[in-house]
């Protein structure tokens, strides 16, 4: 999300994505390894800016297309 979008919408994703960095140690699923690596190389202010813009493309893609949320499938590895 640019600075030109919506400002409301913009700081809660920043905080929801805090949120999740929280207790992202403690997940072993796709999204806790993507997260966690990305914290080991960029520290934790990226991750979160990071985690935030993802959490955004993820909530679009799940109102505007029909098909089904995959967690794994959202946060590859490589």
């Amino acid at each position: 999300m640019t600075k030109n979008g919506n400002r409301e919408l913009r700081t809660l994703l920043i905080h929801g994505a805090r949120a999740v960095l929280r207790f992202a140690a403690k997940r072993q699923d796709a999204m806790g390894r993507w997260l966690n690596g990305l914290v080991a190389r960029r520290g934790k202010v990226n991750a979160v800016v990071a985690l935030a813009n993802k959490l955004g493309r993820i909530a679009w893609r799940l109102i505007s297309g029909d098909q089904e949320f995959q967690l794994s499938r959202a946060f590859k590895t490589a």
